[in-house]
């Protein structure tokens, strides 16, 4: 078996059946064969990470890897609210939000939260993936149905999994086909339009005016995931839907902190009644425990500061389209990104391990990206910027590109 053959199986299923439970895993021997070739991309460790570059191995790299789209991580702010949530009130809640795991500093972020994305109320989870899957859950039963974009965020498919309620999938950002989906659905069921704002590969964005107009002409409800959007796109970084003005037309907003808002934990924001639904059947939210004080502190740091300098999503998009129109003019293909994300599509499995291994040999930290991520024929490289990227990462950037592709015929 070549490499290619390795990797191929390595990112397929693998399917061992038996009395064993865990002889798939004893016997896949993938990973320890890729591993050994230096290809192996996955897992990095960093020794340090300041936002805008990184340590790796001891040598500093240009981190064009990360989703700190406002570069708030490191910001004297968020660390001094977050130490100080810790000292006031400990390292954890030990209980779920539905019984003695809410406190005023959950409530206060929420508030927060649904005043800036212009909406009633919002909902805190202790992670983005469980804000989907608590949404899904909730509202999705026998009478509901999921109306999916096929390159909806892996939560998105994976609340479909858990919900009660039917499944079913249209063509990416492809509102004909988002209409065929809804009228072959039955009258007497109740569908959830649910898309991304930013698509988090690709790093385009949904046409959310028109899948609100078919979503009026249907009768039917959207949500969206903003989780890259946020903190990027629109005025003041408020997001996807902002930035196309159809915010009262979007039911639900869901995002997370782990982008842009510099700590972990995620939310849904909308109606008061239908965030109070949520609140009291979304599984998640019961289950699980409740979002740390300092990673909720530091969430509500980060949203003040996108408030109070949101020249600071700005940054971020002129970085990003800075990269891809110099990443375009040396010979790549970047897609029709739009915000921080700029995918940089090879289009070959080896060859896109082989570029990113000699980007990061070059002191560049990229993010290899295959199928099923991608398309088959789509494989990339997906790059992100961050709002305090500067001219001198950005041009040793573009400097290792150009050297790294002219052994590829991609630049001259």
């Amino acid at each position: 078996m070549d490499l290619l053959d390795k990797v191929e199986s390595w990112t397929s299923q693998f399917e061992e059946g038996g009395r064993d439970v865990l002889a798939k895993a004893l016997n896949w021997e993938t990973y320890d064969q890729f591993s050994q070739t230096g290809l192996y991309p996955y897992f990095q460790a960093l020794d340090e990470n300041q936002g805008p570059v990184a340590i790796y191995e001891g040598k500093e790299v240009v981190m064009l890897g990360s989703n700190n789209y406002l570069g708030l991580t490191t910001h004297p702010k968020v660390r001094e609210a977050s130490q100080d949530a810790i000292k006031k009130y400990g390292t954890g809640m030990t209980g779920s939000r539905f019984l003695n795991g809410t406190m005023k500093i959950h409530e206060e972020l929420e508030a927060k939260l649904a005043d800036f994305l212009d909406k009633d109320a919002a909902l805190v989870f202790t992670t983005g993936y469980q804000a989907n899957l608590g949404m899904l859950t909730a509202l999705i039963n026998s009478h509901a149905v999921a109306v999916v974009d096929r390159f909806a965020h892996a939560s998105i498919h994976d609340g479909c999994r858990l919900m009660e309620g039917e499944n079913v999938k249209f063509n990416h950002n492809d509102p004909t086909d988002l209409e065929r989906a809804l009228s072959e659905i039955s009258v007497d069921k109740g569908p959830l339009i649910c898309v991304d704002g930013v698509y988090s590969m690709e790093g385009d964005v949904a046409p959310l005016p028109d899948y609100v107009k078919i979503a009026k002409k249907h009768g039917v409800r959207i949500a969206v995931d903003d989780a890259h959007g946020l903190g990027v796109l629109g005025p003041g970084g408020k997001g996807t839907c902002h930035h196309f003005g159809v915010q009262d037309d979007i039911d639900l907003i869901v995002g997370t902190f782990s982008k842009s808002l510099a700590s972990t934990g995620g939310f849904v924001a909308g109606e008061q009644r239908v965030i109070d639904y949520i609140k009291h059947f979304g599984r998640p939210m019961i289950f699980s425990a409740s979002l740390t004080p300092g990673c909720t502190a530091a969430a509500s740091a980060a949203l003040d500061i996108l408030i109070a300098e949101p020249e600071r999503a700005e940054q971020s998009r002129s970085c990003a389209a800075k990269m891809k129109k110099g990443l375009t003019e040396l010979g790549y293909q970047t897609g029709d990104a739009e915000g921080a994300i700029v995918p940089v599509i090879i289009g070959d499995t080896m060859m896109t391990f082989m570029i990113w291994k000699e980007l990061l040999d070059a002191g560049v930290y990229t993010n290899p990206v295959l199928f099923p991520a991608v398309k088959k024929g789509q494989e990339m490289l997906r790059t992100s910027y961050l709002a305090t990227h500067n001219d001198d990462h950005l041009s040793r950037a573009l400097e290792a590109f150009h050297q790294v592709g002219k052994n590829y015929d991609i630049c001259k």
